[in-house]
Formats: structure tokens, sequence, C-alpha cells
């Protein structure tokens, strides 16, 4: 079964040296480490719901009113902490995956000459087993979470990096269309200048033979 590949060549300009289809990895990095601030607060204030009915319970019971202050002192603080503790260790943990995963894709990218679904899989699939090696447990469970992590992340990515690759390449057709028909006589131009090119390429040949 064949599968979509972007073969575009490396591209020449200095503003950018990387090859079509990857990612930029710094700016990439900056919205995973973002996306996993929301995320890791999110959660534990959501976490904190129960903990909150808790001191509601312990401030009915208790008709003191500098206690009740304490307790609801105490209990801001601490909810405070675990959001900002939960918005950190998830900013970290969703930043360094995404560095890593792009990271390799443009390692695989490079390595190979070509980027394609291939690229996306293995690059998920080798983040995904890292990340599986690093949790805690001993050594069989590690190795259990390194393949699945292995199996599960080739499987998500593949079909995710089949879809990447179609939406940029449907893109830049829809780019490449809008430049041709806002600029049709830059189009003859290029066109009749090939042709010309062509034609002289031709008389260079039949005058060295």
């Amino acid at each position: 079964m064949a599968t979509p590949e972007s073969s575009e060549p490396v591209e020449s300009s200095k503003e950018s040296s990387r090859m079509a289809g990857t990612v930029n990895l710094g700016a990439a990095t900056v919205m995973g480490v973002f996306a996993g601030l929301l995320y890791g607060g999110s959660k534990e204030a959501t976490a904190s719901v129960s903990k909150d009915a808790e001191v509601m319970l312990k401030l009915g019971s208790t008709p003191d009113k500098r206690e009740q202050y304490r307790l609801m002192r105490d209990a801001m603080e601490k909810r405070f902490i675990r959001v900002a503790r939960g918005s950190i260790v998830g900013g970290v943990r969703l930043g360094m995956f995404t560095a890593i995963f792009y990271g390799l894709q443009d390692v695989l990218a490079d390595t190979r000459g070509v980027h394609d679904v291939f690229n996306v899989a293995g690059a998920g699939s080798a983040t995904a087993a890292m990340f599986g090696l690093i949790l805690p447990g001993s050594l069989m469970w590690r190795a259990r979470n390194v393949l699945l992590g292995s199996a599960l992340g080739a499987g998500i990515c593949f079909p995710l990096g089949w879809l990447q690759l179609k939406l940029m390449e449907k893109a830049n057709e829809e780019i490449s269309n809008s430049k041709s028909l806002s600029n049709p006589n830059e189009t003859e131009e290029s066109s009749t200048s090939s042709r010309v090119g062509a034609a002289i390429e031709r008389l260079e040949i039949k005058a060295r033979k």
C-alpha cells in the first residue's frame, strides 16, 4: 500500500533551512509548554473541588469566626499551591514531550532526506517509549511501558502524520493557485523564460556536437 510522502527539497532561502513539511521546534515547544500549563492547572483545580467541600463542612461545624477565617485561608493557600504545582509539572512534561517529538522528526528528516509519515510515526514511537522508560517502577514494569508506549506512539502518530501531510499538500496547492491567479503575467513570463532557456540549452548542445 503506497504511503503519502513529501519529497520536496530543502528550502534554499536564508530565512529557513528546515525541510518542507517540518515544524518550527521552538514555536512548537512553547505551544506545548503553554498547553501543559493550562491542562495541569485545570486538572488540579478540578481535583480541588472535593477538598473544598470538606473545608465547607468544617466551616459549618466551627462556630468560631477566627477559626473559620484560618480554615478558609489555609484552604486557599493549599489550593493555590496545588494548582501552581500542577501547572508547572504539566508544562514541563508536555513541553519536553513536544520538544523531543519534533526534534526527532527533524533528525529523521535530515537523515533520510525526506519528510514523510514514517518520520512522524517513528518520532512518536521513540518519544512514547522514552517517557515509558522514565516512569517509576521495576525493570520489568518499565520494559512493558517501553513496548506499550512504542506501539501506541506509532499507531497514533501514523494516521496523524498522514493527515498532517495531506493538509499541508492541500495548503501548498491553494497557495500556489492563489499566486498564479493573482500574478498571471508573472506566470506567463516564467513559462516563456523557461521555454527560451530550453531552446538555448538545445542550441548549446548542438554547437558542442
